[in-house]
């Protein structure tokens, strides 16, 4: 691009606090022309409609509001709109493919910190760690801990990955090193593509008839609502885990309920539905849950990943370089 394009920010601040710091706004600011550093929580503030008028770069984060086709018409020199989260499907709407806009999301980023906590949670409720820490805490004495908890080991445990996802192929690639053997179910791939992931590629009742933990990384989709009812968790196994750090809503949360109050299977939730639980759900309480409040994403420094992939992002597009990281509309119906 001969000029520097205007950059605003569009976001939440109590959301985003400390996103931009000094050195990100620094190099924001050799890339863009940056009118006012102050994110735009709305667009009917009294800044936005100058701000919006003259923008051709929207970096936008958590708590965006929706550009809708009145957001847009009030942007009419937009040219990108540059997440620095996750998901684009909470801001980003259908007008905005219309327009041409390019939309870029640093979902790859978050990706990093969400499977690292579903790697560690895999390996911890093998070993049966979440369930003898409450057993220890209650006995204060020795046991023949082996004997406490079923199996608590990972050495050859067969691990299920439903959905091969950004989260779902990194976490594919950060258990290779260890002794499981993994299990993919992805109606989008061929056979070929999920061997090529180095797991075996199965339909999800066969996964979940034979994996001793099953780890959740597909879409929330239409197709994908309650994926796992009644009839699929009864396909578990005793004793089985279920680990979910990617929506709520692939699992019926009445039939989990009823599974974990029953102490069948266990369960790491860092996602639940609904999403926070009401203060009467068990899960709080049973020591076979481990439940955590939707904190797998990126946090604290972890965000400064996001950043700068998506200053990276900015700087393609003022050097007028192919996006890596665009999302196109052909993609929407399959992406989260």
């Amino acid at each position: 691009m001969a000029e520097r394009p205007v950059a605003v920010l569009a976001m939440e601040p109590r959301l985003t606090e400390g996103l931009f710091g000094p050195a990100e706004l620094a190099r924001l600011r050799e890339l863009c022309d940056v009118p006012d550093a102050e994110p735009l929580a709305r667009f009917d503030e009294p800044r936005a409609a100058a701000l919006l008028e003259r923008a051709e770069v929207l970096v936008t984060g958590w708590g965006c509001p929706p550009l809708d086709s009145d957001a847009l018409a009030a942007a009419p020199a937009l040219r990108a709109v540059v997440h620095a989260a996750g998901t684009v499907k909470n801001h980003v709407t259908r007008a905005c493919f219309e327009r041409g806009i390019r939309i870029s999301s640093a979902a790859a980023a978050n990706a990093v910190p969400v499977a690292e906590y579903t790697v560690a949670a895999i390996l911890l409720a093998g070993k049966r760690v979440f369930r003898l820490q409450q057993r220890y805490r209650a006995v204060r004495a020795f046991r023949l801990w082996g004997e406490e908890v079923p199996d608590p080991s990972n050495y050859r445990k067969v691990v299920g990955v439903v959905g091969a996802s950004r989260v779902g192929r990194l976490v594919l690639e950060l258990l290779g090193p260890f002794d499981f053997l993994l299990l993919l179910c992805d109606p989008t791939l061929d056979p070929a593509e999920a061997r090529g992931l180095g797991a075996e590629p199965v339909e999800l009742d066969e996964l979940l008839r034979r994996s001793d933990i099953v780890t959740l990384h597909a879409p929330a989709l239409p197709e994908t609502h309650y994926l796992l009812d009644a009839r699929r968790l009864a396909l578990l196994r005793d004793g089985a885990v279920l680990v979910n750090t990617a929506r709520g809503s692939l699992v019926d949360p009445t039939a989990l309920d009823r599974e974990l109050v029953a102490g069948r299977i266990d369960a790491v939730l860092d996602v639940t539905e609904p999403e926070v639980l009401p203060p009467d759900s068990p899960l709080y309480e049973l020591p076979n849950v481990f439940l955590t409040p939707h904190v797998a994403g990126s946090l604290g420094s972890e965000r400064a990943r996001l950043v700068e992939l998506a200053l990276d992002e900015i700087a393609r597009f003022v050097r007028g370089e192919p996006l890596q990281h665009e999302v196109r509309l052909e993609d929407w119906d399959r992406i989260a």
